[in-house]
């Protein structure tokens, strides 16, 4: 009779999703809710929040939602504070939240520059001195980052952005290192071009000169984008894989039009 694995994922897995007010993040909780795992949304819009919530409760799901701020030390700590109280030992975490500005980079305000990769980078780096320490205790455990492909394909007029997935990428493949044999899982799912609200304040021009400029350098090959779902879809692959199976990098990207022949 086999014994069993002392460190074998629980049935029940509580997940927190920062930037789940909209686009990936929204989409991401609501496919762990129907997959099964209890879900703590984090978000600055508090309201969006509780109405995604409240969406995934009447599909009988269980979901709490909390004010989550990552450029602030004392609001991630309360979150995650709040997060255990409600659904207990947090067994996966997905690092969402993004912040960018279009433009030039020699043009951009060093202030907002470094906004962004607070958010970023340090902003995940946050997520992970709250939840990994218990993480580790109890040997399992999964953090997936939603990264993107300006990470290995820069991409002009988006500021401080390639500079931040370049940096997050960096901070969790060491991350993965120094995570082996502890039965803590860190992955990263690497998005291309997708329909989110990032972009949606964007004035006509700005998008204009973007995506002009993604055209020049041969990042616009066809105007086909993903749909959130799709990232969803790809981030509950990940953090439900079984046990011994490492999901560490996951590039999705929209598929081409078929063409006529």
């Amino acid at each position: 009779m086999a014994r069993p694995d002392k460190y074998a994922q629980p049935e029940r897995r509580p997940a927190v999703v920062t930037g789940a007010s909209s686009g990936i993040g929204a989409a991401t909780a609501e496919a762990l809710a129907a997959a099964g795992f209890p879900v703590a949304l984090g978000a600055r819009r508090v309201e969006r929040l509780q109405e995604i919530a409240a969406r995934i409760r009447d599909a009988g799901g269980e979901a709490v939602a909390h004010a989550l701020d990552l450029t602030d030390d004392a609001s991630v700590a309360e979150f995650g504070a709040k997060v255990t109280a409600d659904l207990g030992d947090v067994e996966v975490v997905v690092s969402n939240a993004g912040s960018l500005t279009p433009g030039r980079v020699h043009e951009a305000d060093p202030e907002l520059f470094t906004r962004h990769l607070d958010v970023n980078i340090v902003g995940a780096q946050r997520l992970c001195r709250t939840f990994l320490p218990g993480m580790i205790e109890r040997r399992r455990g999964d953090v997936c980052f939603v990264s993107s492909d300006v990470a290995v394909r820069a991409r002009p007029f988006m500021t401080s952005y390639a500079a931040g997935k370049w940096g997050l990428e960096g901070m969790v493949h060491a991350l993965q290192m120094e995570l082996e044999g502890t039965g803590v899982r860190a992955s990263i799912v690497r998005p291309g071009p997708t329909h989110s609200e990032m972009g949606s304040d964007w004035t006509p021009e700005e998008v204009e000169t973007v995506i002009n400029g993604w055209v020049r350098f041969g990042h616009a090959r066809h105007q086909h984008f993903l749909k959130p779902a799709a990232l969803a879809a790809a981030i509950t692959t990940v953090v439900s894989a079984p046990r011994g199976v490492h999901l560490n990098l996951v590039e999705v990207n929209p598929e081409a039009p078929v063409e006529d022949r």
